[in-house]
Parts: structure tokens; sequence; C-alpha cells
């Protein structure tokens, strides 16, 4: 008999994001996330330490306040306070919007939790694109 071991199970969920390549020029949207759920205190530190360090720290984040759960106006995460902004724009209801002092703003599509495997990846490929996806969304 064989005895295969099995690896183990993360402590933690693999963060699902895909960011689109850096270039000189303006896109739309940055990238995707596809986060496990709609609580903000629970979701953002994983994707805040996912980012890439050149981003810097993300100092506010600003997510749709009708489709997130209730959050305070700021938390802690790393030891550093990041604001919570909550909009009711209905022009953006799918995006978060990352800002670092100094360093720039990413907008990040948010692929609802509850969406399949099946149809969440071509949405986060397509965000990743490093073509024009202005008229994607």
């Amino acid at each position: 008999m064989t005895t295969a071991l099995q690896p183990p199970l993360p402590s933690h969920p693999l963060l699902r994001l895909r960011l689109a390549p850096r270039s000189g020029m303006p896109r739309p949207i940055d990238g995707a996330w596809w986060p496990r759920s709609y609580d903000l205190l629970a979701e953002l530190p994983q994707l805040l330490a996912g980012l890439p360090l050149a981003w810097g720290h993300i100092s506010s984040v600003t997510v749709n306040g009708a489709t997130w759960s209730a959050t305070p106006g700021r938390m802690l995460v790393f030891n550093q306070v990041v604001r919570l902004r909550r909009a009711l724009a209905a022009s953006a209801p799918h995006t978060v919007v990352l800002l670092a002092p100094g360093r720039g703003r990413w907008d990040l599509l948010v692929v609802p939790p509850d969406t399949t495997g099946e149809a969440a990846e071509p949405l986060m490929a397509a965000a990743a694109d490093d073509g024009n996806v202005s008229d994607r969304y």
C-alpha cells in the first residue's frame, strides 16, 4: 500500500487578484479582485497584503456603499490607518478605488463573491488585459 501525502491547506485562502501590466498609459481599470464576501473588514487586509510594494501604502479605499456591508470611517491594517469611504455612484458599482499619496490611484473591478469560477475567470482576465478595457464593462 502506498500513502500519498497531501499538501497542507493554506492557513489563509488565496487572494483572488489579477493586475494589469504596468504601462505609461492610464487605464480605466487596473485589474480585478474577487473577494469571498462583502465584509470589507475581513477582506481588505488580504487585498492590501497582496498588492505590489511599488504601489506604496494605500491610505484610502473607496467602495460602493450600496454593495458593501457597513464599515467604520477607518481601520488599522498592518499597523497603518486606512480611511474607508463609501460612495453611492451608480457609474461604478463594481469597483474599489485604492489611493496611495504620492504614488497613485488604482481602480479594481470587484467580481461579486457569489460568482462562479467559470464566470469570474473571463472577467478577471479582461480586467487585467494589456489592451484597452474601457468598453468591456
